[in-house]
Formats: C-alpha cells, structure tokens, sequence
C-alpha cells in the first residue's frame, strides 16, 4: 500500500521530506548485500545510474514531475519497493500529482514489486489516462494472473476510445485464452486487423497461442500462414498446439521446416510426443539434444518433459542417466526437478529412489506437487500404511491437500485394505479440508468397498452419489464384483458400462471370465458373439522389459523374438519346477474347446511369463526383473511369479495397468489382497 502519499492540505503535519542523495546508501547495502557481500561502499553501477538520475530532482526547490519518470523506470523490475515509494512520498510532498506519462511509470515499478494495490491507487488518480497508462495497468494484472480484471480494464479503455497497439492486445489475448473468453478474443483479433498490427511478431504469436488455447487450431494456422515475419515463438506456439490435439505428423513438418528452433522448440516436440504415448520418440529426440555436436542443450523444463516418457515405457535405466545428467548440470536440488523425477522412479518401480528423490527436497521447499508424488508413489505400490503418513507429514508440514492428494490417499487405502482410513479420510474431504469429492473419489471408495467385500454396502454409497456415476465408479463396481464373485451386481454393473462406454472390451472379459469361473459356458459364448457382433475386439495382453537400456516387448504367444526358442525351453522346465513346488495351473479363463494340455500351453505364453524368462535368460541373479503389462496381472501369472521368486531367488517387479506388485522369496506385496 502507499504509505506518505497525501494531498497538499496536510503537507505541514508531515516531517522534511528525505533528501534523494539519502537514499544512496540503502541501494549500496541493497545491491551488495544482494551478492552476499560484506565490503565498504563502492561505486557500482545501481548507485552511479541512480546517482546520475538524482540530481535533476536534488538540485531544484520544486523538481519538474518528468525528472521522476526516468527514476521509476529504472526502480522497475529491481524490486526495490521501499525505494519506489519513498520516491513516490518526495515527489508527493512537492505536490507533484502523476500525470498519464509519469502514472504508467509508477504503475510499472510498482506491480513489478507485487503491489498491485497500489499500482491500482495511482492509476486511479490520473485524471486523463492514456493508452500508455492503461497498457502498464493492463500488463500488470496479467502479469499477477488477474484475467478477469484485465478484460475488464481493457473494455473500459475501449468505451474511453482509446486504442490498443502491440504493447496491448498480447496481454489481453493471453488474459481472454486463460479464461477461454472465445467471443471477446475474436474481437480482440478484429480491433488489431482494424488498427493495423496484426502482423506485429509479438501480437501475431499471441492471436495464434490463442487460437491453439481455445481448441481452433484451423485459425491459428491461418494467422500463422499470414505472417510476413514469423518469431520462432508463433512456430513454438503453433507446435505446441498440433501436440496437444494429436496432430503429431504436422507438429513434426513445422518442427522440421523452423529456421531456427530454439529450447521452447525442442522441449514442445519431447513433451508432445511424451503426452502422446510416444515415449521412444521423446527419449531419441532428447538423446539428439545430449549429443556434441547438438546447438540446443536441455534445460530442467526439458528434463521434467522428458522424465515422463521414460515414466510411459518404464524405461529405468534411461530415467537414472537423464538423473545423471541433471547432477552433471547443477540441477540435484532443483525442486520441480526433484518432484518429476520421484514420480518417474516410482512408475519405473523403484520406490527407494523415489524416496530418496524426496528426502532431498529441503522441508520448506516441498510444496504440493512434490508431496502429492510421494503420496501417489506409495499408493501405486500398495504402501497404504505409508501413504497416510506422508499425508500425515504433509499436513502437519502446513501444505493444504487438493483433489490429487485424496486421489492417491484414498488409492493406497483401498489397495492395503485400510477401510476405516479411507472412509474418515473421504468423509473428511468437504469437512476439514474443503475439497469438493470429484468421480474419481467416489471410485476409490466404491474399490475400497469392493476389495473388503463389502460389495452391498459399495452399491449402496452409489446410489448416493450426489452426480451421475460415470464408467470410473461402476468399473470399481465391476472389478469388486469378480473379486467377491458376486454375478448378480457383476452384470448390473457390466450392463451400466455396456451403455456408458461399448467400445471398452475389458468390461466383456472381465464378466465373461466371471461367467466361465461360475461354468455358464453359454453365457461366455454370447458375450463372445456380441463382441464379434460389435466389431469390438480384445485388447492384447502386451509386457516389455528393459535389459541394458533397451526395453523388450512381448505379446501373448509371440515367437517373434530372437530368442523365442530359449525361451520357450526355459518356460517348459520352469513348469515343471513349480508344479514339484506345488503349483497348480489355474485353467478355467482359458477356451474350453481344448485338451487340458493346449490349456496350460496357453497359460504358460502369457505375456508377462515370457517377459520374466527373458529376463531370466538374460541377467545376473542380483538383478531385479521389472515387468510392465498393459492390463491387469491374471491370477494364474500371479501365481507362477511368485514361484519363480522363490525357486529362482529373484526380486521381481511387476507394473499392471492397477498397480505395482513385487515378489520376493515366494510372496507378493500386496498379500494377495489384488
């Protein structure tokens, strides 16, 4: 706020205004201090400009009120508030009122010092504003992320018949895509067509990032293809958007054809293709980066683009050397940094990095994200018990939770059978912490419901859901139903997801497996038919894993791998060490028109099962096998995991589309609680 900024009337009750030479030595100790020095005053070159800009207003009885205007702009962006305003209190105690010029200085340095209140206070007191002035105002709330508040101003400069230039529109086109105000954009395009700057570099980018923002990507590239001069910024802007809406192969021509693309570039392409599911691709393009001869080097916006992908394809290894990489860089304590890559170690299944990751993050550096991972990592793994006290932590650290917090709280209940928790928890979130229950909230209740076989009791708290249950809660209802073989609300459930998402094939193999576990073979079969009728077809059963950097993907029966033979031979005298150990094949999801043996054949090719002799094949013993499959682990590779755990005396992680499961010694962390 302003402080000694008064009218004339009750300048005498005021003391002697500081001489400005006064001020001097406040900027010396500022500026020296700000290089952690402790040295005796010496000119530098804050002291000598300021110096310089002084003496116009030090040398006069009754300074000129453009003699200020130089001061404040120098004082802009230097965060040196205190000096601002005790300028701004010299100046008012001469009687000088701010005229539009000097106005939109004062109101610059003050919001680039965070005082908007009084960057407001001045701009109110110019009694005939100006473009200029309205521009400092206008750059100021979006700057502190008041969209609503710069659209407003700007409307009130247009009634006034002021007109907007390039300093104008790009902020108040940012301001109308924050809050997807389509119509007035529009018309923001059409007043820069009308004054004539719509081929401004910097209005041009921001007319095409708004265009991208709002999801009109056809006139985004029409501005685009109208510039006479294109900044590097409008191509990034215009990549960046073709990523987001899945326009890869356009997103790679405009890469391909920039003149010059700069980090913004690079970091758009790897974070597109990482969002896109195409992580191999992220990875190459990163690697292109590392390389000598490369002109663009990663910077940690890159990196937490980058970790994702490496995330996506449980790609470990890459994950520890772009890890590395960020240490070589002095990046090992940045936060943002800190925080990617404790999620990315923890989908990659290695929870003690991502522990590791956390505890180096200083306590009062970790904010919401960075808790929120860890929360979520313990989650993914089962850890509930370690999941709520993190929570725990987190809230006695003053870090208000949001909806992903509760998200991956609720998530680690429900997977460690933490009923009691989970309900306080979810009961909690309105009450205490007043985060309104989103879908995905009410889902985990329903699986933590579900999983403690309280399947009646899960119907019921859905149909008090106060909003129309989606596929997440009557799939939880679903998944909670096989475990409880319950038929009865198995198929009521199905049937609320045949409607909601009939393209989802998942649904009619889970209920057809329930139906061949309960022996109603005809009842398989009309599901089996309806999903031939539909054209709906079964996703594959699809595991990778990384040996040496390369990840290895196996599909359900493939033989198309190198190393097929040795596989299969290695899974044949498997079979027999673990049916000696007292393993049993679990053949009822398989086809029934096939022998007993064509049944076990068929158990023995899953894909995850070959994933794990490969790696058998291919490591040391003290190497720990890491598996990703795209669906949910089957019971019967469940079983046979945990054997090779114990026969072989190998740790083995195993990532399904739920969850993380790791055998060790014959057993599986989540107790079979899955």
């Amino acid at each position: 706020m302003l402080r000694g900024v008064v009218s004339s009337s009750t300048t005498t009750l005021l003391p002697k205004p500081p001489q400005p030479e006064a001020l001097l030595p406040i900027i010396q100790y500022r500026v020296n201090s700000s290089q952690l020095k402790c040295s005796p005053l010496k000119p530098s070159p804050y002291t000598s400009t300021l110096e310089a800009l002084l003496q116009p207003i030090s040398n006069q009885n009754q300074p000129h009120h453009l003699s200020y205007a130089p001061l404040f702009q120098f004082l802009t962006g230097q965060n040196f508030l205190k000096l601002g305003q005790q300028i701004h209190a010299h100046m008012a105690l001469h009687g000088i009122q701010p005229n539009a010029f000097l106005g939109a200085k004062m109101v610059a340095m003050y919001a680039s010092s965070g005082d908007t209140v009084s960057a407001v206070t001045v701009f109110d007191k110019v009694k005939n504003p100006t473009s200029l002035l309205y521009n400092s105002l206008i750059r100021a709330y979006t700057n502190h992320g008041y969209p609503l508040k710069t659209i407003d101003i700007y409307c009130k400069m247009h009634c006034l018949g002021l007109k907007g230039d390039n300093f104008t529109f790009p902020f108040v086109l940012k301001s109308c895509a924050n809050v997807l105000d389509c119509w007035l954009g529009k018309c923001v395009h059409g007043q820069s067509l009308r004054f004539g700057v719509e081929f401004d570099a910097y209005v041009g980018t921001s007319l095409i990032d708004f265009y991208v923002k709002i999801g009109e990507l056809r006139d985004a590239n029409k501005v685009f293809d109208l510039m006479t001069v294109r900044a590097v910024s409008s191509w990034n802007a215009l990549i960046a958007g073709y990523m987001k809406e899945g326009g890869i192969r356009v997103a790679e021509d405009l890469f391909g054809r920039m003149p010059c693309g700069n980090i913004v570039s690079w970091t758009a392409m790897i974070s597109g293709y990482a969002q896109n599911g195409l992580a191999e691709k992220a990875l190459s393009l990163f690697d292109e980066m590392l390389k000598e001869d490369s002109q663009v080097k990663p910077n940690w916006v890159t990196i937490m683009s980058v970790l994702p992908a490496c995330a996506h394809a449980a790609a470990l290894q890459r994950g520890r050397r772009i890890n590395e990489y960020v240490n070589r860089i002095g990046l090992k304590s940045n936060p943002s940094v800190l925080t990617a890559l404790i999620a990315m170690y923890a989908k990659c299944g290695s929870l003690v990095d991502a522990r590791c990751c956390f505890d180096r993050i200083p306590e009062n550096e970790k904010n919401l994200c960075a808790w929120n991972a860890m929360v979520a990592a313990y989650a993914s793994h089962g850890r509930g018990l370690e999941a709520v006290s993190t929570f725990e932590n987190m809230v006695r650290a003053g870090v208000h939770p949001d909806a992903i917090t509760f998200t991956g709280l609720l998530s680690g209940c429900s997977h460690y059978g933490l009923v009691e928790f989970g309900l306080k928890y979810f009961n909690s979130m309105k009450t205490v912490y007043f985060v309104e229950p989103r879908h995905e909230h009410y889902a985990c209740v329903v699986d933590l419901l579900g999983r403690a076989g309280r399947l009646v009791e899960a119907k019921e708290f859905i149909d008090k859901v106060p909003m129309q249950p989606g596929p997440s809660i009557w799939g939880a209802l679903l998944a909670a139903s096989q475990k409880g073989k319950n038929l009865e609300i198995a198929e009521m459930a199905a049937n609320r997801l045949f409607v909601l998402e009939p393209e989802n094939s998942s649904n009619y193999v889970l209920l057809s497996n329930m139906y061949a576990e309960a022996g109603m073979r005809k009842e398989v079969d009309k599901l089996r038919a309806r999903l031939k009728h539909l054209g709906i077809k079964k996703n594959p059963g699809c595991s990778w894993i990384e040996i040496s950097g390369k990840a290895h993907m196996f599909l359900g029966g493939d033989i198309s791998h190198p190393q097929a033979k040795e596989i299969y031979n290695l899974l044949e005298v498997l079979l027999e060490k673990i049916k000696a150990a007292g393993y049993i094949p679990n053949t009822i999801f398989v086809l029934h028109d096939i022998t007993e043996e064509e049944k076990e054949h068929n158990l023995i090719a899953h894909s995850e099962k070959l994933a794990i002799a490969f790696g058998l094949l291919n490591t040391t013993p003290e190497v720990v096998l890491r598996v990703t499959k795209n669906l949910r682990i089957c019971g019967d590779c469940h079983t046979v995991t945990k054997f090779i755990s114990k026969i072989y005396g190998r740790e083995i992680v195993v990532r399904d589309v739920n969850r993380f499961h790791h055998f060790s010694d014959g057993a599986c962390s989540c107790g079979d609680y899955w």
